[in-house]
């Protein structure tokens, strides 16, 4: 999905709902940064940001790069010392899982060469297959590396808390709840996550 197509979605979802007509108003088109340098490093760094400061994590992953020299490739992370890794930063376990990552990519179980062919339900069902990487970082990767326009993801307490201040609910919605809420924001519930995500930096920051 390029810039025009969700320039599009926005209007359509303006269009349909009136506080979505609000969201779009303040927070203007949908603009999503550039994608990471490939579909492996985006996971892998996801998985290095996992419950991690912004501050920390940024300097772990940008240690872990150095000691890749740089190409964050399967054969760079399955070839690298485990000893230099752990010394940058990583923890065992997020060790453990980006050479899991490289090791399931390179012996075929999560085909990132041709991952963008597959339904989102397809790629869910591959990358929850990797140590570390649950349903939410799937989602993830879906929205922002691969630009899906339909991804909904309900346990995301961004996602929670910014449909709730937006729509004026004294509770978050539960995620069983709010997957029932997004159905009138199909096909574009990627846009309309991106609007709530908005409304929370509007009252935080």
């Amino acid at each position: 999905m390029d810039d025009v197509q969700r320039d599009r979605a926005s209007a359509e979802l303006a269009r349909r709902d009136p506080v979505m007509r609000l969201l779009v108003r303040a927070h203007g088109p949908v603009r999503l940064g550039r994608r990471r340098a490939s579909h492996l490093e985006a996971l892998a760094r996801a998985i290095v940001y996992q419950q991690l400061a912004g501050a920390a994590a940024r300097t772990i992953w940008g240690r872990t790069k150095d000691v890749l020299g740089g190409r964050v490739t399967a054969e760079a992370i399955l070839g690298a010392d485990e000893e230099q890794l752990r010394g940058a930063g990583l923890s065992r376990n997020k060790l453990a899982a980006i050479r899991d990552l490289a090791l399931k990519t390179s012996d075929g179980s999560i085909p990132l060469a041709r991952i963008s062919r597959l339904p989102d339900e397809d790629i869910i069902e591959r990358l929850v297959q990797v140590r570390g990487i649950g349903r939410w970082t799937a989602e993830m990767f879906l929205m922002f590396q691969l630009r899906r326009p339909d991804v909904w993801p309900v346990d995301d307490l961004g996602v929670r808390k910014g449909y709730a201040i937006a729509y004026g609910l004294d509770d978050l919605p539960a995620p069983k709840v709010l997957a029932t809420l997004g159905d009138r924001f199909r096909p574009y519930r990627s846009i309309a996550a991106w609007y709530c995500y908005r409304a929370v930096d509007t009252v935080t920051v």
